[in-house]
């Protein structure tokens, strides 16, 4: 039980983390022009992204400020996201993996 704990902990993490990617990179493709919104697919995909990544970076895009146009709070949720990680696996797994 504790074990799957763990996985589900870390793998959530791990989404968490790519999504914030998967959202900077197409950030970057609209702001070059590469991919445009009228694509439905696309249109989705930002929205699902954008949805599942707003609760974590909204807080910090209030506080941050951007520096010339470029949004930092990204690179700070996934240090954050890191450092949550690290504190799990180190504080609360090894009690978690005997609970059995």
């Amino acid at each position: 039980m504790g074990s799957a704990i763990i996985w589900l902990v870390n793998a959530v993490i791990s989404l968490m983390v790519w999504a914030i990617i998967g959202t900077a990179i197409l950030s970057w493709l609209f702001a070059f022009d590469v991919i445009n919104h009228r694509n439905r697919f696309v249109n989705q995909l930002a929205g699902f992204l954008d949805a599942v990544t707003r609760p974590l970076l909204e807080p910090f895009r209030r506080i941050i400020p951007s520096l010339g146009g470029i949004d930092i709070s990204p690179i700070v949720v996934l240090l954050l996201l890191e450092f949550a990680r690290r504190m799990f696996n180190a504080l609360a797994a090894p009690s978690l993996l005997f609970l059995g």
